[in-house]
């Protein structure tokens, strides 16, 4: 039998170089030193507009990219701004929120890189975001504490900024204090005449930050009234809303700030399966001004949020960065108008 010799296994290609500035520098014909300065965008020189594009061509044409690691060693500190995931659910208003800040911050040149932290909080989790040793760290919701802040100055970040309901020793603060979207929604359902007020809040893992502040609110809207607010525990859902709307009558109800848009839409589809008349029987309002909220029918009243602006938080940062000694701003963010539509 004749055996048929195995082809030769090809030889592992060569690993290809990694292109560096000094690649750049030949391509376009100028020195280590212009190509570090076009490639950093710094304004301290003046390089000629053509230098420029033979620079960002050559570089294009290698592939090169600047080394993060070596630019933060020459600048005595990254251009990484963390941002620790939210332990809470984040809809569609906060996303928005994000996509503005991230490219605020992007705009100013620095890199914004997000974190999971689940399961680390406090302290805990400021010793995880130390190790990415960035520059500022902006943290949603409850944070670390004094100490925590401490740690990651220690580790060169020069801002840590928080946004929640209360600030922090050492840190910059974003106040949002949502008992004013309570206060804004029962105050207006009072103004239309209810006096039966309910107060959905949600039973999910991680949104009695913004529930309580928000029943809370609501409860001091109608002090000293005839009027009373009845707290409505209700899970996201279609059937817990069903068992919810299948009560309603029993509860005695003529009105219902429904946490927020989503709750409200949720809640106001099982009272009106159920045969409740949305507002003659039950006046409905939510929160966040969703577009979808404007699409039903009756259209929902809602409280609109005045967030602070992306571009604003993202100045703040760059202002910490660049004086981090620095006494920490505190700035009280969060504004809220009712919007009344045919829901209430």
């Amino acid at each position: 039998m004749v055996q048929i010799p195995k082809p030769p296994a090809p030889e592992p290609p060569a690993p290809r170089s990694v292109p560096t500035s000094a690649d750049v520098a030949r391509l376009a014909g100028v020195s280590r030193a212009t190509v570090s300065y076009v490639l950093n965008n710094t304004s301290a020189v003046r390089i000629s507009e053509p230098t420029r594009r033979r620079v960002h061509d050559a570089a294009r044409e290698l592939g090169y990219v600047p080394h993060a690691a070596a630019r933060s060693l020459r600048a005595g500190h990254s251009r990484t701004v963390l941002m620790p995931a939210p332990s809470f659910p984040a809809g569609p208003l906060y996303s928005r929120f994000l996509d503005e800040l991230m490219g605020a911050l992007g705009r100013l040149e620095y890199t914004v890189v997000q974190y999971g932290s689940v399961g680390l909080r406090g302290d805990e989790a400021a010793r995880a975001w130390a190790e990415l040793r960035p520059v500022a760290v902006l943290v949603p919701g409850s944070g670390p504490g004094p100490q925590g802040v401490e740690i990651l100055k220690r580790a060169g970040a020069r801002a840590v900024v928080t946004l929640g309901h209360e600030a922090v020793d050492g840190a910059h603060a974003l106040l949002m204090d949502h008992a004013i979207v309570g206060h804004s929604a029962v105050r207006h359902l009072h103004d239309r005449g209810r006096r039966r007020i309910g107060v959905v809040v949600p039973v999910e893992d991680g949104l009695k930050v913004f529930s309580a502040p928000r029943l809370a609110g609501a409860r001091r809207a109608v002090r000293d009234t005839d009027a009373t607010v009845t707290e409505l525990p209700l899970a996201y859902d279609e059937r817990a809303a069903a068992r919810l709307a299948a009560r309603w009558d029993s509860l005695g109800l003529d009105a219902v700030f429904a946490y927020n848009d989503e709750y409200a839409m949720l809640l106001m589809r099982a009272l009106q399966d159920e045969g409740v008349r949305v507002p003659a029987d039950t006046a409905v309002i939510g929160a966040d001004d969703l577009m979808l909220g404007r699409l039903l029918r009756p259209r929902l009243s809602t409280v609109h949020l005045e967030l602070p602006s992306g571009r604003d938080l993202a100045a703040l940062v760059d202002r910490a960065v660049h004086d981090p000694g620095a006494a920490p701003e505190r700035h009280e963010v969060l504004g809220a108008a009712v919007v009344h539509r045919e829901s209430s």
